[in-house]
């Protein structure tokens, strides 16, 4: 109620009846405005906010501006805390927002408060988390914020990306992508890059590597134009693992070359375990250098500074490297040691679903043919829906032999 929000803000400016009143009003009218017994004149209500310095429309509204701002400060704070600090933190941001939601009408703050509200519905998979994300994308366009609404369309469809239907997901982005570029007459760089990047992961999922290898390029020409390095290093890992997975040697070698480069510069550690990782699966794979392969994974592994995320990835190839010394046992206990990471593109599962292949050829070769059937047959059927690559036709040629 209007009265109520007038002496909420008035005690929050620590101000009195009668400093409020001041010359224009008397206390007793304003303790019935205040009880909701008076209406104030339009005239009297610009007073009563001039006087508290706030704008008319914080009055009026059921949230003001000043309340909506602190409400989006904890949760931004929220928001963004790793996942491993607070596990429940999207049921918190929950807590927090649903008071508000059903007000939320206007402005910045509302519509970033019903942003993280949708993802973290959407986080706790339930009901409404659409409406309430469609209602976001219309004020982010109203406003003509581009990257907020780019984020929106990105979310809604890596929600089908995560659950590998890889063509519902492309789909949605390219008509999220069409209504933004109708509604926004400028978008910054720093979101095209993103909706670029985002395409080009999406193309190779479905197999369009023609498509995907276009925008990416493009992508990397606009950075170097713009000089921006703005998911430079993403997109060079994706253009290396397509020519790993293309096979084009030159390419994968150029584009390795420039993360590392980046990786230095930018003391990126991610940048350098991928090209380390890269490297080392082609020590295996290609060169057939195993010890060399299982001594550098084995001071990696033991290295304090070597990401978490990196460790499966590292310990699968060490698996590998294992098997080709013949050293089947040790291949089969880091093999089962390896933990699927939270990875979903074609690219990152093709390499990890090839464990279960590894595991049926050194099962095969310590003569138990039942394990090795089923390792095999495990692996075929996570390749079954995935577009070709090296991985899925040595799965493939695996359980011609095993099979």
């Amino acid at each position: 109620m209007l009265g109520e929000r007038i002496k909420k803000i008035r005690k929050q400016k620590k101000m009195t009846l009668e400093a409020l009143a001041g010359k224009e009003l008397t206390k007793g009218m304003l303790s019935l405005i205040e009880n909701n017994k008076a209406n104030p004149s339009m005239e009297s209500l610009t007073y009563i906010a001039e006087r508290l310095q706030v704008e008319v429309s914080d009055l009026l509204e059921v949230v003001s501006s000043e309340e909506l701002r602190g409400v989006l400060e904890t949760a931004e704070k929220l928001y963004n805390t790793p996942i491993e600090k607070g596990t429940d933190k999207h049921q918190q941001l929950i807590a927090l927002i649903e008071p508000f939601a059903e007000n939320l009408s206007q402005g910045y703050e509302a519509a970033r408060l019903l942003e993280i509200y949708s993802y973290s519905l959407s986080h706790e998979k339930i009901q409404g988390w659409q409406e309430i994300s469609e209602r976001a994308a219309k004020m982010f366009d109203q406003m003509n914020i581009s990257a907020n609404r780019s984020s929106i369309a990105i979310f809604r469809a890596f929600n089908k990306f995560i659950v590998h239907d890889y063509s519902q997901s492309l789909e949605i982005f390219l008509d999220e992508r069409k209504v933004i570029e109708a509604n926004h007459a400028y978008i910054d760089p720093l979101t095209r890059l993103d909706l670029d990047y985002h395409e080009a992961v999406l193309y190779y999922a479905v197999g369009d590597s023609e498509s995907a290898t276009q925008i990416m390029e493009s992508a990397l020409d606009f950075s170097k134009e713009k000089k921006i390095f703005y998911r430079i290093d993403e997109l060079y890992r994706l253009a290396a693992a397509h020519a790993m997975m293309s096979r084009n040697e030159e390419k994968k070698a150029c584009y390795l070359e420039k993360l590392k480069l980046y990786g230095e510069f930018a003391d990126n550690l991610s940048s350098l375990h991928f090209y380390k990782l890269i490297n080392i699966m082609y020590l295996i794979s290609e060169k057939h250098e195993y010890s060399k392969a299982l001594n550098e994974l084995d001071e990696l592994l033991s290295h304090p500074e070597t990401m978490e995320f990196y460790s499966p990835w590292y310990t699968l190839e060490k698996g590998k490297a294992l098997y080709y010394l013949g050293r089947y046992d040790e291949a089969l206990l880091h093999l089962n040691k390896v933990v699927l990471p939270d990875v979903h593109h074609p690219f990152d599962l093709s390499i990890f679903y090839v464990l279960d292949t590894f595991k049926a050829l050194c099962y095969f070769e310590l003569g138990n043919k039942k394990e090795a059937i089923v390792s095999i047959q495990t692996a075929a059927n996570n390749f079954k829906p995935l577009p070709d690559t090296p991985f899925k036709a040595f799965s493939l040629r695996t359980y011609e032999k095993i099979v």
